[in-house]
């Protein structure tokens, strides 16, 4: 199934936020100001269908997240890796990391430096049972507080 942006983007009682919602971070400590968005997210993937994910991986479909990162000031690198879904038994989904081939496009950056004034975006995969569906989408980069956005129900 598909999340888009709604038209509230105000955050949900628990502090978790809509799909769609842009948060706002500011890293005093570091002269770091950015925004962060989870734009969408699709389960199984809608777009050409990577490989079937592998048995170590953990899944048997790919989802996808829409993601969107923008420096507003400072110095910032952007990559998958603080990316992951949670669920509501309390496991989770950290991105793989995999990237090219045959990988669901535009790719979000691995390792790559962002601008001031300049945004990345694109999609991260996760190998995901097609029986269970995410509860959240989770932002957490190194020693940062997480943030997170709801997944609409299927």
């Amino acid at each position: 199934m598909t999340a888009t942006p709604g038209a509230e983007a105000a955050p949900k009682t628990d502090g978790v936020l809509n799909m769609g919602a842009k948060k706002d971070i500011t890293d005093a400590e570091n002269d770091v100001h950015l925004t962060v968005q989870a734009v969408e997210y699709q389960q199984p993937h809608k777009g050409p269908q990577p490989q079937k994910p592998f048995d170590f991986q953990g899944g048997d479909i790919w989802a996808t997240i829409n993601v969107k990162v923008c420096n507003i000031e400072g110095d910032i690198e952007v990559s998958q890796l603080p990316w992951s879904l949670a669920y509501e038994d309390g496991t989770s989904i950290d991105a793989t990391g995999s990237t090219g081939g045959d990988m669901p496009k535009p790719e979000f950056p691995m390792d790559k430096r962002v601008l001031p004034g300049r945004c990345a975006a694109g999609l991260i995969s996760f190998p995901v049972d097609s029986k269970k569906r995410p509860e959240r989408v989770v932002y957490e980069p190194e020693g940062s507080d997480p943030t997170e956005w709801a997944v609409p129900k299927a």
